[in-house]
């Protein structure tokens, strides 16, 4: 009786993981999104429209066209079409981990790097 309480929580438990961590992804592969970060006490603002092939940020008075490659229905790379510098021309891997409502919590990190950052994009249209 014992074991059979602990094998039905723990079944209840995984089912319910499953559950949490359901990604609705193609939900966002396109529409016009907004993230926001804050960083040294500033919250910054970036407006993203994205398409199956394109995406044009919006941040602090600068607009910037990357390519858009999709690895899979969660996962895309963002390639920047017109660098300015060579730093500027790495791809930034992105990853959805959750989707909940209009957002998604995302992953990503610049080609050849190991940190990864995180963010929350809310969809606006």
């Amino acid at each position: 009786m014992r074991y059979s309480f602990l094998f039905f929580t723990l079944l209840l438990l995984t089912s319910c993981s499953n559950y949490i961590n359901e990604r609705s992804c193609a939900d966002f592969k396109t529409g016009t999104f907004v993230w926001e970060q804050e960083s040294g006490g500033k919250l910054l603002k970036t407006t993203f429209e994205r398409t199956d092939s394109l995406q044009i940020e919006r941040f602090e008075n600068e607009i910037d066209t990357a390519r858009v490659e999709w690895v899979n229905e969660c996962e895309w790379r963002v390639i920047p079409i017109n660098p300015k510098s060579n730093a500027d021309s790495r791809a930034y891997l992105f990853k959805i981990l959750r989707t909940e409502g209009d957002s998604y919590y995302f992953e990503f990190k610049q080609s050849g790097r190991d940190q990864i950052y995180y963010g929350t994009a809310i969809k606006t249209d």
